[in-house]
């Protein structure tokens, strides 16, 4: 007899229905397991989800050259070679971003001497070109004119104690807006004006609104911030009358005034909201001294029958004069005084051969500064001292611009003899006439625009 076999319904469904809530479970657990693995081991291998970026090429040095150090720039003429590499503090081309902020510039604010610092390598280059820039004075235009190395433009300025990246053009100008800089001075004063032109340019056009008659004072303005610059001629900071043409060729001593200051600045002083001021150079020229429309005496005047006082000594008043004035013109603006730049003639002068044809900046106590140099760096930095306590007393922001030392270390920066378009065209042997102060553009002048933009940042 055949049992009969019943089939347990309930038993069944049960059973099924465990199974699945089993199986429901484990993918639950599965899923939990990768998302958690997911969140703390982002993209920790594989295939990156980010495409390649293609990566603007540049020349730059085939081998990566050394590390060159300023380590007290101050305190001594010259200074030991520090041997010890810092590391590349490098910044994108844009500079500061919202990241590199406010609790890092105020903190290096209070520790940093942004003038004690390396130059080191910096394969990205300037920021500008002589084909992206139209401001560029043709005598500055080294690219354009002909030079044939490239590895000067490949270096930036590194402080050691914190960041100095590339001053950002949008920023630089937002902070400017409805201001008005200046910068007072020589044709140094005009190279450091045009290649800042140049990298704000990168964000908005400049239009030149003014220029005198030989274009020494010129004035642009950047129309969406309502933002000014100029460069205003006064290479004395006193009052002085020039007998000189375009070339440098005088047909009397210059008359200087030691006790007036130069109306071409005071004039607009008050207007302004940032200036920087420079002097120097000019004053190893043949003058004559006035003190009370009185002639006092005169530098190399050999042809006359006058007291022989010496540059220096003429320096010397200007400076306390010009200080004097600014400490007491509770101005509140900035007011940066910028240090002399040395000049890198080698194997002579300007007039007598004298060349600067380096390619790559050099070490510490390579390149020494000449008399000329030195004395107007003494000068400066014992003057600059002395009036800053009382412009501290008095308010007024005045701050030091010391590239002088960081500077010294740049002879590969200067147009040599491709101040001149084509120098060696025609005559690979010619005799041409070397600039070894003013500085190519772009080139190490350059790292003067980001110093500037730290200084403002930081108050």
């Amino acid at each position: 007899m055949m049992k009969k076999i019943s089939f347990n319904w309930t038993s069944w469904w049960w059973s099924l229905h465990k199974q699945n809530y089993l199986v429901l479970k484990l993918g639950v657990s599965i899923l939990l397991i990768g998302l958690v693995f997911r969140l703390l081991y982002p993209l920790s291998g594989g295939v990156s989800e980010v495409q390649d970026i293609p990566i603007q090429q540049t020349v730059s040095p085939s081998t990566p050259p050394p590390l060159v150090s300023v380590s007290s720039p101050l305190n001594s003429n010259q200074h030991s070679p520090n041997g010890t590499e810092t590391s590349d503090r490098s910044s994108d081309s844009s500079g500061f971003n919202e990241a590199d902020n406010e609790s890092q510039e105020n903190e290096d604010a209070g520790r940093c001497d942004l003038f004690v610092g390396d130059w080191i390598p910096h394969p990205g280059g300037p920021v500008y070109t002589n084909e992206t820039c139209d401001w560029i004075e043709g005598h500055q235009n080294c690219m354009k004119n002909g030079r044939p190395d490239t590895g000067y433009l490949y270096w930036r300025w590194s402080p050691r104690e914190c960041e100095l990246p590339q001053l950002n053009p949008n920023r630089f100008l937002e902070l400017m807006r409805n201001k008005a800089l200046a910068l007072i001075g020589d044709s140094i004063s005009r190279n450091h004006i045009q290649s800042l032109i140049c990298v704000l340019s990168k964000a908005e056009k400049a239009v030149q609104v003014y220029h005198d008659e030989d274009y020494k004072s010129r004035r642009w303005l950047f129309p969406s911030h309502n933002f000014t610059v100029s460069v205003l001629w006064s290479p004395f900071l006193a009052q002085a009358a020039i007998f000189e043409d375009y070339n440098g060729v005088s047909t009397s001593e210059i008359e200087l005034h030691l006790d007036k200051l130069d109306g071409t600045w005071t004039e607009q002083f008050k207007s302004l909201d940032y200036i920087m001021f420079s002097s120097g150079e000019w004053y190893a020229k043949s003058a004559i001294y006035y003190k009370n429309n009185t002639v006092l005496g005169c530098h190399y005047c050999p042809k006359r029958n006058l007291t022989e006082r010496g540059f220096d000594f003429a320096y010397r008043e200007v400076l306390r004069n010009f200080f004097d004035y600014i400490t007491e013109s509770n101005h509140k603006g900035m007011i940066f005084f910028r240090t002399s730049t040395p000049e890198h003639f080698e194997n002579g002068e300007w007039f007598s051969g004298g060349t600067c044809n380096r390619t790559e900046p050099v070490k510490e106590g390579e390149f020494l500064r000449n008399e000329l140099n030195r004395i107007l760096r003494d000068i400066e930095i014992e003057e600059f001292r002395n009036a800053s306590t009382k412009a501290s007393e008095k308010g007024v922001n005045l701050k030091l611009f010391d590239v002088n030392p960081l500077s010294l270390l740049r002879p590969d920066g200067h147009p040599g003899p491709y101040r001149f378009f084509q120098p060696f065209a025609k005559d690979k042997n010619a005799k041409i006439i070397k600039d070894c102060l003013h500085w190519c553009l772009p080139g190490p002048i350059d790292t003067w625009n980001d110093l500037l933009m730290k200084m403002v940042v930081n108050g």
